[in-house]
């Protein structure tokens, strides 16, 4: 019985703190982030606070709606919407990343209101897409291209006929040491390089029939070599049914008048 008790009385404690999970948010280096608090606050509650890293208090908020408290440090940087107790945190560097918490004091102890774990990234560096080589053909063409960042790259083959194109090995990704995504691929006749991550993406293009041109033939379209034939034939035979018919008109014509 005694275990009983002891887990329920854990359970209770872990309730009143409030919610634990931490919420991850990523922002660009320079950028702001708001910090929202959803969770109700009792009216009897002694301060309302945002810390940093659990050691750092960024703001304190007391009773009665006074202007809140902004610690030195971040004079400037702090913006308060109308949400109560939420706040815009302004200009994140690197020094910013760690988890920000906002906690209630109250007779009885404290309660976590909201925690966001704050991830600051740099935007993401210019994504090249270069052709290696290509190999054309009387009906196929292969090409080679890499797709290139500072600091990482991919390489990838594609073939391509008259009707179609296929990467070999399927779409290509690979994570950057800088954590980034590397991502090249084929859509709607082009070749897609893009560098991403949370906060910001760039991408180059090359559009495979300026790379890869086939040979273009009026008379015998790309469908292949049987139905080129097959209308060469049909042409041809329409055609000889046609001078036929004019010429045996023209000779009942001839006929009739000697007649």
């Amino acid at each position: 019985m005694s275990i009983f008790v002891i887990l329920g009385l854990l359970v209770c404690i872990i309730e009143a703190q409030g919610p634990s999970a931490v919420t991850p948010v990523f922002v660009q280096k320079g950028g702001d982030v708001l910090l929202n608090v959803d969770a109700d606050v009792p009216e009897d509650f002694l301060f309302v606070e945002w810390n940093f890293n659990k050691t750092i208090v960024l703001v304190r908020f007391l009773p009665g709606g006074e202007q809140p408290t902004v610690s030195p440090g971040y004079t400037g940087r702090v913006e308060f919407p109308e949400k109560k107790y939420s706040m815009k945190l302004k200009n994140l560097q690197e020094a910013d990343r760690g988890v920000y918490t906002a906690r209630v004091a109250l007779e009885e102890g404290d309660r976590t209101l909201a925690q966001y774990n704050v991830i600051v990234q740099d935007p993401v560096s210019p994504v090249n897409l270069s052709v290696i080589s290509v190999d054309s053909r009387s009906s196929e063409c292969d090409l080679t291209v890499t797709c290139r960042t500072q600091d990482s790259h991919i390489n990838s083959t594609f073939r391509c006929d008259y009707q179609t194109c296929s990467q070999e090995g399927g779409e290509q990704s690979e994570v950057t040491t800088s954590g980034a995504s590397l991502h090249v691929y084929l859509l709607n006749g082009s070749i897609i390089c893009t560098h991403s991550n949370q906060v910001s993406w760039t991408e180059d293009i090359e559009i495979i029939g300026h790379l890869c041109p086939l040979p273009d033939d009026p008379v015998c379209p790309p469908a292949g070599i049987s139905v080129c034939l097959l209308k060469i034939v049909v042409f041809s035979v329409g055609l000889i049914i046609m001078v036929s018919a004019v010429i045996t008109v023209h000779l009942m014509e001839k006929l009739k008048k000697h007649k």
